[in-house]
């Protein structure tokens, strides 16, 4: 996060090195923040879940690694949420630079009917498996059981490494190694920081449904 302040420019004028204060302590956090998430949600040995595609197949976690020896999974609360499917929008617009890097994909707890109609009305350039009826989001703490509403879910993402094991049936072994939740304001929505510039901020504001919006 930069001031401009080496070539003698800031849009904060008087403000400016408070700003650049701010920023820099916000760094520092969140590289403390970053590095307790991972401590927090490290799992040695993870089960090789089997998903189902869109179109119904069976996959396996460990297939969605593909070329990659890393992996970024998507915790979905499906269909019906519509901040969950602002958060993959977004997320959506990057898959091309992220496919650079790492495996992405996400994961929700409909059917692969359900997801085909989301890929198809939102135009999600990620893959999409459906983890609904496994042990996945809960194994990962994403997914729990409320006195009043039973079984719930939580949006976020956990971020996998798959390592060569000789030792392993399946010759590699699956280790989580982060894990973030998702809200409105976080890191992960570039959307949030945009209206908080704005006089009156998010000003109740709500996703909606592409199919809702006018043209």
């Amino acid at each position: 996060m930069g001031t401009h302040k080496d070539c003698g420019h800031s849009p904060f004028r008087e403000h400016a090195a408070r700003v650049a204060e701010l920023e820099a302590s916000i760094a520092e956090l969140r590289k403390e923040l970053i590095s307790t998430r991972k401590q927090g949600a490290a799992i040695p040995a993870v089960a090789d879940y089997t998903f189902r595609s869109p179109e119904g197949g069976a996959v396996r976690l460990a297939e969605l690694f593909g070329d990659h020896d890393d992996l970024l999974v998507i915790h979905n609360m499906g269909e019906r949420c519509q901040y969950c499917a602002l958060w993959a929008d977004g997320l959506s617009a990057f898959a091309l630079q992220m496919a650079r890097r790492t495996a992405f994909v996400l994961a929700t707890p409909n059917t692969p009917e359900s997801a085909r109609h989301q890929i198809a009305t939102r135009g999600w350039q990620f893959r999409v498996v459906c983890d609904g009826g496994t042990a996945f989001a809960r194994d990962m703490g994403f997914e729990g059981e409320s006195l009043s509403h039973g079984t719930t879910r939580l949006p976020g993402v956990s971020a996998f490494r798959r390592d060569r094991d000789p030792s392993c049936e399946c010759g590699h072994k699956i280790r989580r190694v982060g894990a973030a939740q998702f809200g409105p304001g976080d890191e992960f929505c570039s959307i949030w920081g945009l209206f908080d510039l704005l006089e009156g901020g998010v000003n109740n504001w709500a996703p909606k449904a592409p199919n809702t919006l006018p043209t």
